[in-house]
């Protein structure tokens, strides 16, 4: 779509948000900027666009913002706010960042969705491909918004790119060159009439507009996912850790095997895989379908895996302190995450959990939480509703905010001990992100 003198009203003024105002201005469109928050929590985003001269408000919604011949649409903002239903019911183009930024990008995209595992699929991607020898940027939910780097990407080089169902919800004509759906569990139900079926088919969105040309690669043992495929022109590869596949990868033993109409073409001992778990073994198969996709050298993707330490605010080792480790698990924003979390220890643990519930199911948890967790501190908005539901089951106490978790978890836990933050619940209630709640963690421990 040629933008140069359009008027373009852009929703957000976070990372996303700005990356699309510098885009539009960069391909001479008159960008408009408004949010809802207010203006401290968006102090330094108001401060990027008075420097770049883009107009825009904070606070509100003001009629402006329908004056404008397309409306972009940043991740965090619901695909049902009054605002967007506004625009529409004005005939007025309505699209996400993501459908937005691709409009820019001559390289080849790996579109990364799934309730879990996204981020670190998407950066062990990013890390293969660029140590297989093309250029690849890592973007999107992950550290830089596509919008930032969309028009920089040339075409012999590729872009991983990690994607929410909220992206997905507002796209036209995205059409990733890849697709991979990791999995689909419950989550953002809250942003989905508390529907499964509503958020499954979201995601499914990410191959809408592939052809025959493209690629889908999906995670086999994900009941959800399969459950709610819909029909499909890309060449499809499955992944599985629970049973062999003819096309894709699959677990031969202590093998990861990559197959063509069952014909072995790679394979690696899982050990190969330097970060640890079922849950990596299957981001590392996904990982491993779309290098062979593109014919990348056996012994090159083998050296990524061995070489890929795993990203921060997952299950990330902060500090031991008189024999008490202490982990981040920031990125755990549903109660699946937490599964595989609890499930990564023997030792017993201290959890942290709470922020902004999502519509979560604390029975899933019950079981592993007795069986492994010594104590719970409940934070946030949630606390009340984690307090209620574990008090009688395992001990758990309301704390204010981390710092006073990790003060009681000092005086509390002792030599052997893990005090593990992972909170099954989105950030916003108290933190800007995940990221930023799992910083503020990190600080407060390591000032010990």
């Amino acid at each position: 779509m040629e933008i140069k003198n359009k008027k373009i009203s852009i929703i957000g003024a976070a990372r996303s948000g700005i990356g699309a105002a510098k885009l539009a201005l960069k391909f001479g469109a008159i960008p408009f900027v408004s949010d809802l928050a207010s203006g401290e929590s968006l102090g330094k985003s108001a401060e990027s666009l008075k420097n770049l001269n883009i107009e825009f408000e904070i606070g509100q919604h003001s009629s402006r913002v329908y004056d404008c011949d397309l409306m972009v649409v940043s991740p965090g903002v619901p695909s049902d706010a009054e605002v967007i239903k506004n625009a529409k019911t004005k005939k007025i183009k309505v699209v996400s960042e993501l459908e937005f930024a691709s409009w820019f990008c001559k390289g080849t995209v790996i579109g990364i969705t799934g309730t879990n595992g996204k981020t670190t699929t998407t950066s062990l991607c990013g890390h293969v491909f660029n140590e297989c020898g093309v250029k690849t940027y890592v973007a999107g939910n992950i550290g830089l918004a596509f919008s930032e780097i969309a028009d920089q990407v040339n075409e012999n080089e590729f872009v991983s790119l990690e994607i929410s169902s909220f992206q997905l919800d507002l796209i036209d004509k995205f059409a990733p060159k890849v697709a991979m759906i990791l999995n689909i569990t419950p989550d953002h139900l809250n942003r989905y009439e508390n529907s499964v079926e509503k958020y499954a088919l979201s995601k499914q969105l990410i191959y809408k507009n592939q052809t025959e040309k493209d690629f889908l690669i999906l995670g086999n043992d994900s009941e959800l996912l399969i459950q709610h495929l819909l029909e499909h022109k890309s060449k499809t590869y499955l992944f599985s850790t629970k049973q062999k596949v003819s096309n894709g990868c699959w677990l031969d033993n202590d093998r990861v095997v990559f197959s063509v109409n069952n014909v072995e073409q790679f394979s690696c001992k899982v050990s190969d895989i330097f970060i640890r778990g079922e849950h990596n073994i299957q981001n590392a198969m996904a990982v491993i379908i779309a290098a062979k996709i593109f014919g990348f050298d056996n012994e090159k993707i083998v050296n990524a895996l061995q070489t890929f330490k795993g990203v921060e605010h997952r299950l990330e080792f902060v500090k031991e302190i008189e024999g008490i480790k202490f982990i981040n698990d920031s990125k755990a924003t549903n109660i699946d995450s937490v599964i595989v979390a609890l499930k990564s220890f023997d030792e017993p643990i201290f959890l942290i959990l709470g922020g902004l519930d999502k519509g979560n199911d604390y029975s899933t948890i019950e079981d592993l939480v007795i069986q492994k967790v010594k104590k719970i501190y409940a934070i946030g908005s949630s606390a009340e509703k984690i307090f209620n539901y574990f008090h009688n089951k395992v001990k758990t106490e309301i704390r204010k905010d981390l710092e006073e978790v990790v003060a009681s978890a000092i005086s509390e836990a002792r030599a052997g001990d893990i005090v593990l933050l992972s909170p099954a619940c989105a950030s916003f209630d108290m933190f800007e992100n995940y990221e930023h709640r799992g910083r503020v963690f990190k600080e407060i421990v390591n000032k010990i």
